[in-house]
């Protein structure tokens, strides 16, 4: 790419609300760092590429009304959530609570939590007074376990 500094790769940071080995969701900070510099198609000139794959991919649109709350539940299929503008919550059981908004990503995969005094999955909500437009893919199948499930 022209004006780089050096060939060096990015790093695109996401949040994972995932399930702990105690059943109770929540947050790790984790980094996308597979990627690759080349041409997407044809002669379009190189560009950083990370690819991930899943079979059966669902992508939706969704608009989060201002004062839009979702009570606890979990994510109906593990799924990247891309906030397009507007801002959003999430809080998991562990109490941790993350903001996002317009180039932030998260990953939820907090499907099969155990209920703790009525919560089970998460609580999200919008932030401030605008709708939060929102893009979800859903794959069928996510890795599980603690850690970063995409690198």
């Amino acid at each position: 790419m022209a004006g780089d500094k050096a060939e060096v790769p990015p790093k695109v940071d996401y949040w994972n609300l995932y399930v702990g080995d105690d059943g109770i969701s929540r947050h790790r900070r984790c980094t996308l760092t597979e990627f690759e510099r080349k041409s997407i198609s044809g002669a379009a000139a190189p560009q950083w590429i990370g690819r991930e794959v899943a079979a059966h991919i669902t992508v939706l649109f969704t608009v989060l009304p201002p004062g839009w709350v979702g009570e606890w539940h979990e994510n109906p299929a593990p799924q990247w959530i891309i906030p397009l503008s507007g801002r959003w919550f999430v809080e998991a059981m562990d109490g941790s609570r993350v903001e996002m908004g317009p180039g932030e990503i998260s990953f939820g995969a907090d499907q099969g939590c155990r209920e703790v005094d009525g919560h089970k999955g998460h609580l999200s909500g919008t932030v401030g007074e605008a709708p939060c437009h929102m893009m979800l893919v859903q794959i069928e199948t996510a890795p599980k376990g603690a850690g970063c499930p995409f690198n």
